[in-house]
């Protein structure tokens, strides 16, 4: 029988509303609310967007819609074998692998949302999505234009789509040069600063600093890792994993192929959005892909379980 992989959303797929039709009542509203000293659940039912949206907030909010979402997965009985997440997803992949209390991961990741913000001046770093082209001539655009000044792969999403970021002048020639390599398109992306790449260099030392204070534990349930593409289950080795994970891309292509290599034949994303049910369709076309974002997208992954 296909094993079952639950894995979780990052940036870019909140919403106003996200959690609520799940999990109004729920207790880790206000877990989240007394760990981070606000009211996060009313920012995340009624906003408003322009405060929902920011780095340091956001976080922590998908974080949140996405435990909401689990708990009420798990209430009905339902089980996994694997853990995997998007970026801050990989936040929300470890408190549901047992390796993350959830207090401590909203405390951190509202942290890491304000050091990434903090890393880099407003306006002066950008991120693109260049479309319909390979990853090897993606990478060779961003050598090329690197005399402009910093631009890297940061997300591998899936096969001809992959995210570059760096400094603005430097993400706009390789935009170029990805376009006049064959490109079918190039979409600057609305980012408040340029993740997963050396710029955010900054951030990740001040995360190492944070995630020495917390207790991480050895997983009961494996996570296949942004960065390598690893089956992790040993605690020892989070800490490192999510500091690298700031400045190096998000290898989510890699992290899907691995999880269907270890007889992962059943998707799950639990949280806002269905951005990562859309790339596990285009890396992955033969498994099965459910979601749990509201009551309706529940049941019927309940029906599909069943």
């Amino acid at each position: 029988m296909s094993r079952v992989a639950c894995v979780f959303p990052g940036q870019g797929s909140q919403a106003v509303g996200m959690g609520r039709d799940l999990g109004e009542t729920s207790p880790r509203w206000d877990q989240a609310n007394a760990a981070l000293g606000f009211d996060l659940r009313r920012l995340c039912f009624e906003g408003p967007e322009a405060e929902l949206t920011l780095t340091a907030n956001t976080q922590p909010a998908i974080l949140t819609a996405s435990i909401v979402a689990l708990d009420a997965l798990l209430a009905a009985g339902a089980s996994f074998d694997f853990v995997a997440g998007h970026s801050l997803g990989e936040y929300s992949a470890l408190v549901a692998g047992g390796a993350l209390d959830f207090a401590d991961a909203v405390r951190t990741v509202r942290a890491r949302g304000q050091f990434m913000q903090e890393a880099v001046a407003p306006g002066e770093g950008a991120m693109a999505a260049i479309l319909g082209l390979d990853r090897a001539l993606v990478f060779q655009a961003c050598e090329e234009a690197r005399e402009a000044g910093v631009v890297q792969v940061a997300n591998l999403n899936a096969p001809g789509q992959t995210v570059i970021a760096g400094a603005r002048a430097a993400v706009q020639r390789a935009v170029e040069l990805a376009k006049a390599k064959g490109a079918k398109r190039a979409l600057p992306l609305p980012v408040s600063a340029p993740f997963h790449c050396s710029l955010m260099a900054p951030a990740a030392g001040r995360l190492a600093s944070v995630l020495q204070t917390i207790r991480i534990r050895d997983l009961g349930v494996p996570l296949v890792t942004n960065v390598d593409a690893d089956l992790l289950t040993e605690g020892a080795r989070v800490a490192d994993t999510l500091v690298r994970q700031v400045t190096t891309p998000v290898r989510w292509e890699d992290v899907v192929t691995r999880l269907v290599k270890e007889g992962a034949g059943t998707f799950i994303e639990v949280g806002p959005g269905k951005v990562l049910s859309g790339l596990i369709r285009r890396i992955a076309p033969e498994t099965r892909v459910l979601n749990v974002e509201n009551r309706a997208s529940l049941e019927a992954t309940l029906k599909a379980l069943a």
